[in-house]
């Protein structure tokens, strides 16, 4: 061993909200990542991804209640109702752009960031679903149709009145 400094691996460079969150779904069996670019600008998507008992709740097919009771720095803890009447305890971080929640049976990951591609508008990314019991795995039964229908419910949130 040598007491050499240790410099930075090259090329290294902090993760955008989307692909931290595609990072943390790659290590999670079933787990589905649909992304979707809206056209609103991220500064007008990070409040409402951050807004857990409000438009959070609303996004999220499944949820028919969803209450943040603590929050500590970036660490958050919620309690969830189904609209099947089954609770759960969410524990998670949040932070600008970004939430990944997780109780015993399910997982709720959603993440903002500007497009590379077109300004004024967003790329969001959402994982979620039923966990197994005691593995790193989800159900994948209709893991993509969840996706897809909480980012349309996002997209119309956002999109101009007629």
């Amino acid at each position: 061993m040598t007491d050499t400094p240790l410099r930075p691996w090259p090329g290294s460079a902090p993760l955008d909200p989307v692909r931290r969150l595609r990072a943390l779904a790659a290590g999670v069996r079933g787990a589905r990542v649909t992304v979707r670019e809206v056209d609103a600008p991220c500064s007008a998507v990070e409040p409402l991804l951050a807004d857990v008992d409000g438009a959070l709740a609303a996004l999220v097919p499944d949820m028919r209640r969803l209450r943040l009771v603590r929050t500590e720095g970036d660490r958050v803890e919620a309690v969830a109702r189904s609209r099947f009447g089954m609770r759960a305890r969410f524990h998670g971080v949040r932070r600008p752009g970004y939430l990944w929640m997780q109780s015993r049976f399910v997982l709720i990951g959603i993440a903002a960031t500007p497009s590379a591609h077109a300004p004024g508008r967003t790329l969001v990314a959402f994982t979620g679903g039923v966990r197994v019991p005691g593995r790193a795995a989800l159900v994948p039964v209709g893991v993509g149709r969840a996706g897809r229908r909480v980012l349309d419910r996002l997209a119309a949130r956002l999109a101009p009145p007629p």
